[in-house]
């Protein structure tokens, strides 16, 4: 599984229409940066909206031909800004036209006039008379052969090869694939869509994955969680995944120590509710190292981490079910990198139950792993998360092999399920 990342460049908020991955429309902020999860295997595409009309798009599959991601941009049904498309940190994959739009008005402003009048119906201008909006070259042959006169294999203007039809060349350049599963960084600027985060050296970069942690359906759709990407505080970017209104407690170890601490109970640092579906920011000072957890009694899913590590000043964290398992939840890196730890689905309802205990409040949660003042260890509670969830995705007995996120902005996303 990878990554999807939308990073808006310009000096305004942009609409983009997601179709593919359980995804909306989502509006991202001037500076700021969307992302979403893409299983191995699914496509969709995103497209930037202008007044209403679809433009520049990005058209994605992930891992598809010989298990390499494939993708485009497209200015087939319109546009009216830049965008560029590749895996992060491998520029040799970039496709698109990041100037496409000066480019356009460029070719206008030295077009005859017949040729603008050949096109004029599917051209809108501005008061100075520059083009702010294309409308769809596959609707028209004049206005494609004029798009091809300045973006010829740069993006897709035609439809390529398809049913028989040889297509044009520029147009089936684009079908070209990537190097593998990575994460995907899409630009969108009204000036140069060069991308400013994830450009990086040709060939391979080491990179840290989203990967499935249980072949299960979700819960419910992930949508696109919008981050502030140009001044990151130390923090966590809290989600609330759930169907009803949940109080999360950020609880600070008493002590630490290299590679460990003594975890708190009592005194939550800070603690905030979030009604189902919201979201929101909270500051936290880099000395952290601790948790957040639903409520105050155990059993428990604990997200541990801490804002900036000893060694690199990064935020580190992961999941555990050691000391229970009220719920799914997730940690992930908010600078672009992919880094991720943890899992979506639903594994409470389904668990036997020799697993279950009720807990404090009542509800039924998967029993400690480990052990605590509430009673032993519950050797059906491992088992069954070790064949669900897995030791990769959240610590079940300790130990090694967990995947952990790395933030290096010092900043984390937390979502509950």
């Amino acid at each position: 599984m990878g990554v999807i990342n939308i990073h808006n460049i310009s000096n305004h908020d942009q609409t983009f229409e997601i179709h593919g991955w359980n995804q909306n429309t989502t509006t991202v902020g001037a500076g700021k940066m969307a992302t979403f999860q893409a299983p191995d295997g699914t496509s969709g595409a995103i497209i930037a909206l202008h007044g209403g009309f679809e433009g520049e798009q990005a058209e994605i599959t992930k891992a598809g031909w010989n298990g390499n991601d494939t993708f485009d941009t497209s200015v087939e049904v319109g546009a009216g800004g830049n965008i560029t498309v590749q895996q992060w940190g491998d520029d040799s994959t970039r496709k698109g036209a990041p100037t496409f739009m000066q480019d356009c008005n460029s070719a206008w402003r030295n077009a005859s006039q017949d040729k603008k009048n050949a096109i004029r119906p599917n051209v809108t201008l501005d008061g100075s008379g520059n083009i702010i909006r294309l409308g769809a070259t596959k609707n028209d042959q004049a206005l494609q052969s004029f798009v091809r006169t300045f973006a010829e294999g740069k993006t897709y203007i035609g439809t390529g090869a398809w049913a028989g039809s040889a297509g044009d060349p520029g147009d089936n350049a684009q079908s070209s694939a990537a190097h593998g599963s990575r994460d995907i960084i899409i630009t969108y600027n009204d000036g140069n869509a060069s991308p400013t985060l994830g450009a990086g050296v040709h060939g391979t970069m080491a990179r840290f994955a989203h990967r499935a942690s249980v072949q299960m359906p979700a819960v419910k759709p992930e949508h696109a969680v919008v981050r502030d990407v140009t001044q990151p505080k130390p923090g966590i970017q809290l989600g609330n995944k759930s169907h009803q209104t949940q109080t999360y407690n950020f609880y600070n170890n008493t002590s630490n120590w290299n590679g460990g601490g003594v975890p708190a109970f009592n005194n939550p640092l800070t603690s905030t509710t979030l009604a189902a579906g919201a979201s929101t920011f909270v500051p936290l000072p880099t000395t952290f190292k601790g948790r957040v957890q639903r409520g105050t009694v155990q059993p428990s899913t604990w997200v541990e981490f801490q804002i900036s590590a000893d060694n690199d000043h990064a935020a580190w964290g992961d999941i555990s079910l050691e000391m229970g398992c009220d719920g799914a939840a997730t940690i992930s890196a908010t600078d672009g990198s992919g880094s991720s730890s943890g899992f979506s689905t639903d594994i409470v309802s389904k668990a036997p139950a020799a697993a279950l205990v009720k807990n404090p409040k009542g509800q039924t949660v998967i029993d400690t792993t480990q052990g605590y003042w509430g009673g032993g260890p519950n050797k059906a509670a491992s088992d069954y998360e070790n064949s669900v969830v897995g030791q990769k995705r959240a610590y079940i007995l300790g130990g090694t092999g967990t995947e952990m996120a790395r933030s290096s902005n010092q900043c984390l996303a937390v979502e509950f399920y």
